[in-house]
């Protein structure tokens, strides 16, 4: 069995260098570029615009996020797409990034972020225009289908849905498993197999309710969880208030620094940096691999942008708000220089060190697991919706595929809490890489239509 792992984890890393090699960087980031500079970045000139329009929206007495109570709101669309990016990797991903590239690469996440935000803008403004409408109402979606009807290329539509289909146990449910099993473990002194059983239950609860029941749980449980782990980022941030000129420094400096990578040699050292910080910025908030429009297809909103606007509020809270915390936790805390043994696992490993070493007594440890419990458990709930889509598509929508996929990825929690996650971690992440391509490919052929439909929206004197 050891050796089989071994030969696993080689083939894995052959692959993985090469779709996160400079290749798929230039792409990934000169996608979100590229469109940016074309639709006159508006990410950053109509920030103010989307801010109102997406989560301002909600405290306005006329409620424009109403559904038509078969699909989904807007915000629950939303809280479906952040329930599978606010995950493991806004903890140990960035945890690892940074022990890997050294500070720097947070500053790389960040700049994956500003760009991943039209990106993500993009995908969502495709799935609703070509979005499909079942014979109930019901609204559905993603890569699979724009990529289908937008360039009527089938076979890159169905390797975007098979990969996609394949992560989904791997991304969204065997690493998020492990992450659970170790807080149930460290929280409570739930054994694995409990903790495995007992995730199957309320997983197989929520995922058999169908995309509805998802959507109505993330909508209560994204805000809960978000707020809390910003709560003990800001605590973090109020007791090292000092620090944080520094630390901020110490990003950017570290970014562009002979010092980033142990003292490498400089061309190396930086693109470790940036490898790190555009994999796990990617890895945190999905944008570029096609998942999160999955979920916002399911929207009942009726205009592409308005609803695409979401994707750039999604990117700046999962990366410049969540990821941050757990950086500024990371580098305050001088776990870093302490050199960490643990990164990915046991109980929170230097992430839960940070957050012990900051906040009073043992605060820190329980926020951490307390946040890893809800935010994988959000995760798998999202991906298990991607994955129906997917199988969907590939089975033509076909009902027994449905309940299959759905019985298999239930038993699947199991095999996670009882696993290790570091092997997953490693495989999760070429996934990713392998999903983005496809995907990218179509935004960048389908640029055009994205750039006619946002600058026709905002042509509209109602949208200044």
């Amino acid at each position: 069995m050891e050796k089989f792992l071994e030969v696993v984890n080689s083939v894995n890393k052959a692959v993985n260098d090469v779709v996160w090699g400079p290749v798929m960087l230039i792409l990934l980031i000169g996608t979100g570029a590229y469109l940016t500079i074309r639709t006159g970045c508006i990410q950053l000139t109509k920030f103010s615009y989307i801010w109102r329009n997406t989560i301002g929206s909600l405290f306005k007495k006329k409620d424009g996020n109403k559904g038509d109570g078969k699909n989904l709101t807007a915000f629950e669309a939303v809280s479906t797409a952040l329930a599978s990016t606010v995950g493991t990797g806004n903890i140990a991903g960035v945890t690892g990034a940074i022990f890997t590239g050294g500070p720097g690469a947070v500053f790389w996440m960040w700049i994956a972020a500003f760009f991943g935000m039209f990106t993500k803008f993009s995908e969502i403004v495709l799935a609703v225009k070509f979005r499909q409408v079942d014979k109930d109402g019901l609204h559905y979606g993603g890569p699979m289908y724009y990529i289908e009807k937008g360039l009527h290329m089938k076979w890159l539509a169905m390797t975007f849905a098979l990969i996609a289909g394949v992560a989904c146990f791997g991304i969204g449910n065997i690493s998020q498993g492990a992450e659970i099993s170790a807080s149930l473990q460290a929280l409570f002194g739930v054994t694995p197999l409990i903790a495995g059983i007992l995730l199957a239950i309320v997983v197989g609860i929520v995922i058999l309710g169908g995309i509805k029941r998802i959507g109505q749980i993330t909508s209560y449980m994204v805000p809960f969880m978000a707020a809390f782990y910003i709560l003990a980022g800001i605590a973090i941030i109020i007791l090292r208030i000092t620090d944080i000129p520094a630390a901020f420094a110490t990003i950017v400096k570290s970014a562009f620094s002979f010092e980033a990578v142990g003292g490498g040699l400089f061309g190396y050292a930086i693109m470790t940096a940036m490898r790190q910080g555009f994999a796990r910025g990617v890895f945190s908030n999905e944008a570029g691999l096609g998942s999160a429009p999955i979920a916002h297809a399911a929207s009942a909103t009726k205009n592409p942008v308005e609803q695409g606007m979401w994707g750039v509020f999604e990117v700046f809270v999962d990366t410049i708000v969540i990821c941050t915390i757990t950086s500024l936790a990371v580098i305050l805390s001088g776990v870093l220089e302490a050199g960490s043994t643990d990164v990915f696992g046991g109980n929170g490993g230097a992430a839960a060190a940070a957050f012990n070493a900051i906040l009073p007594g043992t605060i820190g440890g329980m926020v951490l697991q307390i946040s890893l419990l809800f935010f994988s458990l959000s995760t798998i709930l999202g991906w298990s919706y991607y994955g129906e889509c997917c199988w969907g598509y590939l089975s033509g929508n076909n009902r027994v595929v449905d309940i299959i996929y759905k019985v298999i990825f239930i038993l699947v929690c199991v095999v996670g809490a009882t696993g290790s996650g570091k092997l997953m971690w490693d495989i999760s992440d070429t996934l990713n890489g392998m999903m983005a391509i496809p995907n990218l490919i179509a935004l960048l052929l389908l640029s055009g239509t994205v750039v006619k439909i946002t600058k026709e929206y905002f042509k509209n004197p109602l949208h200044k």
